[in-house]
């Protein structure tokens, strides 16, 4: 990679220009040419790197973000490592609201990047004052001097994908992508990146990847929000509860919907096929893949591009516990624990 030979100023320089990797093993058996796009790359180990360096210097710039200010953000983890590791840089405070359904190892990765966290409850509605949503909006009603960069409803989140990502995923393929999957949360990635994609080849297929437990397929398909639809599920940074003003509906031609168990056991799996270390929503992504492959979506000379979001550092205590694994019912005779792959010598 150009990486290697360069001196940077700061870990800043490095967001982007993440490398594209084929995939083998993995789809050995399925029609096309699998690519991920993989984030971990970034310094700050995720995609949200992208989006923090971006809207916090559109901030500066337009006087929004002055020195000795705070920052503050809901995130489920990624966007607040990502926020907290510019706030370092540029020297601001950092405040972050989390999701208790956020690893425990985020939660720490947050704690040591300097940044004061809340925890708060996963599963109450978005309205609810011990939301996220809603602790970040009182902390910066009482916080003096405090910007709210408020992913989910911040339209730079899109851009941050338009002017990088998408970019980088037509450059690296030639311009001979067929399909481009990737998860929906915010939407900021999906829909950034498919903006600047379609522009370039209007036929070229955006899919979203969500989860089921969240709103977002069945709106996407009818335009209606539907309570009926949500309900508690564990993939974090994955399908919402609301519908978030980041996602470009419009510009997506379908969603998929991946569940839980699946999606755990596809991130597993990307490390022993492709010796890549992915996070849970890579996982997802994957899982995807295997489902649109069985209803015959590819054929033998497409591209598709898969987004892995993080690495899977972040979920030691989630998807690569065997503990975890087996709390949530996810081990059977199909899917054996692993830890009969170690031996301890006495």
């Amino acid at each position: 990679m150009e990486h290697r030979n360069q001196v940077f100023d700061n870990v800043l320089d490095l967001v982007g220009n993440t490398p594209l990797v084929k995939l083998n093993k993995i789809t050995s058996k399925f029609k096309g040419n699998f690519y991920a796009k993989v984030e971990f790359f970034n310094p700050g180990q995720s995609s949200k790197d992208r989006i923090a360096r971006y809207i916090i210097e559109k901030a500066e710039n337009e006087g929004i973000l002055k020195p000795g200010d705070t920052i503050i953000e809901t995130t489920s983890g990624n966007t607040g490592f990502s926020i907290a590791m510019v706030s370092i840089i540029k020297g601001y405070d950092c405040v972050l609201a989390v999701s208790s359904k956020s690893s425990a190892d985020k939660i720490d990765m947050l704690k040591t990047m300097g940044a004061k966290v809340y925890v708060c409850p996963a599963h109450v509605s978005a309205d609810d004052p011990r939301s996220y949503y809603q602790v970040a909006k009182r902390l910066h009603e009482e916080i003096k001097g405090s910007v709210y960069i408020n992913q989910y409803f911040n339209t730079l989140n899109i851009d941050a994908h338009y002017y990088s990502t998408g970019p980088e995923i037509w450059n690296q393929t030639q311009g001979k992508i067929t399909h481009l999957v990737a998860c929906s949360g915010t939407g900021g990635t999906i829909s950034g990146t498919a903006k600047y994609l379609k522009e370039q080849n209007p036929n070229i297929k955006i899919i979203g990847v969500d989860a089921f437990g969240s709103v977002i397929k069945k709106y996407h398909e009818t335009r209606e929000f539907d309570e009926k639809e949500i309900y508690p599920y564990r993939i974090e940074g994955l399908g919402k509860n609301l519908i978030p003003t980041a996602t470009d509906f419009d510009i997506i031609d379908e969603f998929i919907k991946v569940t839980d168990e699946e999606s755990a056991h596809t991130a597993r799996e990307l490390a022993k096929t492709e010796g890549m270390f992915v996070g849970y929503t890579s996982g997802a992504a994957m899982q995807a893949i295997k489902q649109l492959n069985e209803q015959g979506k590819f054929k033998p000379n497409d591209k598709i591009v898969i987004i892995f979001p993080d690495h899977g550092s972040r979920y030691m205590s989630k998807v690569y516990s065997d503990k975890w694994m087996n709390e949530q019912g996810f081990f059977d005779s199909i899917n054996e624990a692993s830890a009969q792959t170690i031996q301890y010598i006495k």
